[in-house]
């Protein structure tokens, strides 16, 4: 979305979910300038960047949503300037964005603060290129350079660069676009810059972490049989084979996965890592399903030290859970029973309810909007694989 507004022409990007996140965005990037129009019934966004004038993004929706923080890259790539708030997003960790920051000022930019705005500007107007090595690897360290690199002057080297598919997809959507970018799936990436992109015409790649959510919710009833569709293998990475070390049965072909639940989950201890290694968004999701494996596990999030707001809540509802500080201890299997539990971020909140659905009477899970950031239509997914869930008003 970001990337469309370094085009001269409108873009159409399709299969789009219907998410908050994606409304935020939408009205970051009008606040600027831009047409934006999303029509639900085709899951499709159209974005016209030819009335960009205001190179602002402000707090009150910068803080609603971490990925605002793109705005950087797009604006100061395409216009020479750009003022951002300081990014919000989800109430855990401090996730500085120093590197965002160093990487703009080695592509030649000037960075000033001024009252919680970044303000970035390219002498000349537009920026240099120049080599960077990001340490450690950052996702969006890693997007926000590439926003910012493919329209500057000369040659750009990301060193340490992100290889997650979400970055692979980026580089080819900015190369349909007429961007020169090498090394795509790498961890050094090349970009010459070009002098102009046009606008384009794709879809959307499928959201690897709700695959892995549901993957991860069809192992936690016995002997359940799910088939996922519109989804993508091949962008899990080492998830699927941590995941069949549980007993359970995969099969997966292009666009779908079928996951037939064992009778018996076996516990497996996990340590998150950047790509292709186990992904941070499902240590939460992880931790729940092993409360139902037979035995003790371990899980350690080496990504963000303090992503455990969740353990607390699962023990309310009868998890046996350990913390100590950057890994939880599980012992299993426990009898879950219902309880009022309390979301506090959008992977802990998706645990919540998939505990729930394996406890004993009916559970409430409270501050669901955190869902509706990254989830669409959770409830009724889950209830058309078999769950009963209700979304009531309180």
């Amino acid at each position: 979305m970001a990337a469309t507004l370094l085009s001269d022409t409108p873009s159409e990007i399709t299969n789009i979910p219907d998410l908050h996140d994606i409304a935020t965005f939408n009205n970051v990037m009008r606040v600027t300038g831009a047409r934006v129009d999303y029509i639900s019934d085709r899951k499709t966004l159209e974005i016209d960047p030819s009335n960009v004038t205001y190179l602002e993004a402000p707090y009150d929706l910068v803080r609603k949503m971490r990925a605002s923080f793109y705005m950087l890259g797009a604006l100061l790539g395409k216009h020479g300037y750009a003022k951002i708030s300081l990014p919000g997003g989800c109430a855990w960790g401090p996730r500085p964005v120093n590197l965002h920051l160093e990487g703009m000022k080695a592509l030649g930019a000037t960075i000033s603060m001024d009252k919680g705005y970044i303000i970035a500007e390219a002498p000349g107007g537009r920026l240099r290129g120049g080599t960077f090595k990001m340490e450690p690897s950052s996702v969006g360290a890693t997007v926000n350079l590439l926003l910012a690199s493919v329209l500057a002057e000369g040659k750009t080297v990301l060193k340490n660069a992100a290889m997650e598919p979400d970055v692979v997809y980026l580089c080819e959507a900015l190369n349909q676009m007429g961007a020169n970018i090498s090394g795509t799936g790498t961890d050094i990436l090349e970009i010459h810059g070009v002098a102009r992109l046009n606008g384009i015409k794709i879809a959307n790649s499928p959201d690897r972490i709700e695959t892995g959510t549901f993957m991860i919710a069809a192992a936690m009833h016995p002997e359940s049989d799910v088939l996922l569709t519109g989804t993508r293998a091949s962008d899990l990475g080492d998830f699927l084979r941590i995941f069949a070390r549980t007993g359970v049965q995969l099969h997966t072909e292009e666009n779908t996965i079928r996951v037939k639940a064992p009778e018996k989950v076996l516990p497996v201890s996990i340590k998150t890592k950047i790509y292709p290694g186990f992904p941070t968004d499902l240590q939460a999701q992880w931790a729940t399903l092993m409360t139902q494996a037979d035995g003790i596990s371990t899980v350690t999030d080496n990504i963000y030290y303090d992503r455990f707001s969740y353990v607390p809540e699962l023990v309310r509802l009868g998890a046996t859970m350990e913390l100590e500080e950057n890994t939880v201890t599980i012992e299993g299997k426990t009898e879950l029973s219902g309880a009022s539990v309390m979301s506090t971020d959008l992977r802990a909140s998706v645990s919540l309810v998939m505990a729930a659905m394996a406890a004993k009477g009916t559970s409430e899970v409270l501050r669901v909007y955190h869902l509706d950031r990254g989830y669409e239509n959770l409830e009724a997914k889950l209830t058309n694989a078999g769950a009963r869930i209700s979304r009531v008003e309180t």
